[in-house]
């Protein structure tokens, strides 16, 4: 019997490229970068305590992944500038170095927190067209401004988790696609071409000690799915919290779910707790592309034009039919909810 043979993401990406007969290459040049880089924190992770004490290993991973991220990508003559909520501006390209065309914009270890008790975490990324002056000039400097595109502009978005086996998951605009990193050959290899999301759902995660803090919309949803088959759903569903984006992002992707981060009523100027433009955009365009939806609750979330490099969101994504329901459920007016006196038992109803 002979071994399946499979595709490494350097074929692959050269395969979508010769659909675009006009294209550089600068683009996957950019793209294997970026997965270089992710194998070298795969390893880094895999080290975990052996790098300090739990608390001190975290650190010290978090800022080697955000150095990794910029040495691995300030050289290839690909980008115009980086952005990192670690950074307090955006980066700019040294000038011993060309410029290029597009902008890289990542959280480099995301879910940090749960390094020290040996789960998954991962690095998330977005590629973005850079301004025409900012990848030209070699003089000229990238801005916040350059930034702060909706994330229907992002060109490409994926993450790497490091788990069991450390995955790369992609989109270039034409669906999702998941390559495995194969320890022998120190090669992604392509494992789960087309990802798809399935419409419907009997799984959510969210954060239940946020409860206090829900919007009605929320809590309405929640207490649905709670009540089970005796409730209004009429089927029973299960729930799941990670506390890493990456993680509940890739279960979703590999089998459906819905996934709430949503506003809430502790900081009444803050309008969500996910960043748009580092985590909320490149999951979005990821389960997008994978047939699923994102949404703020109350609009889409690559529809939403950035204000600035730390700005927050509510982020609610996954199966399509239940992310449709809770923005339904936003859209309802007050005097359309069910009656407080009236409504059903529940773990998460607030005390009065």
């Amino acid at each position: 019997m002979t071994s399946e043979i499979r595709v490494t993401l350097t074929q692959f990406l050269i395969e979508s490229r010769r659909q675009h007969p006009h294209a550089t290459g600068e683009f996957n040049s950019l793209l294997l970068n970026i997965a270089l880089v992710c194998k070298r924190i795969a390893r880094k992770v895999a080290a975990g305590a052996l790098h300090g004490a739990p608390g001190e290993a975290r650190k010290t991973l978090g800022a080697a992944s955000g150095d990794m991220f910029i040495e691995g990508n300030n050289w290839g003559g690909n980008l115009a500038g980086m952005a990192s909520e670690e950074m307090a501006a955006p980066y700019q390209i040294p000038r011993c170095h060309p410029r290029g065309r597009y902008l890289l914009v990542f959280d480099a270890l995301d879910g940090a927190s749960n390094i020290d008790v040996n789960l998954s975490v991962g690095s998330i990324f977005s590629v973005l067209r850079a301004p025409d002056a900012a990848s030209s000039d070699s003089t000229s400097i990238v801005t916040e401004q350059d930034f702060l595109q909706p994330g229907a502009q992002q060109v490409a978005a994926g993450y790497a988790i490091y788990g069991p086996a450390t995955m790369l998951v992609l989109s270039v605009g034409a669906g999702v696609h998941g390559f495995t990193l194969c320890p022998q050959m120190g090669e992604f290899m392509l494992t789960h071409p087309g990802l798809s999301i399935p419409p419907d759902t009997c799984e959510f995660a969210i954060n239940a000690s946020n409860s206090r803090f829900w919007e009605e919309p929320v809590k309405r949803y929640v207490n649905e799915c709670m009540a089970g088959k005796s409730g209004r759903r009429g089927m029973d569903f299960n729930m799941r919290w990670i506390a890493s984006m990456v993680a509940e992002a890739h279960r979703i992707l590999m089998r459906g779910g819905v996934f709430l981060y949503p506003r809430d009523t502790r900081d009444a100027a803050m309008p969500g707790r996910v960043r748009l433009l580092y985590e909320a955009n490149p999951i979005a365009f990821l389960v997008e592309q994978a047939g699923g939806r994102a949404s703020t609750g109350r609009q889409p979330v690559m529809t939403v034009r950035p204000e600035s490099l730390g700005q927050r969101v509510g982020l609610v994504f996954g199966s399509r039919h239940e992310v449709e329901r809770i923005e339904r459920y936003h859209h309802t007016s007050a005097d359309d909810l069910p009656n407080p006196l009236f409504r059903e038992r529940s773990l998460f109803r607030t005390a009065v």
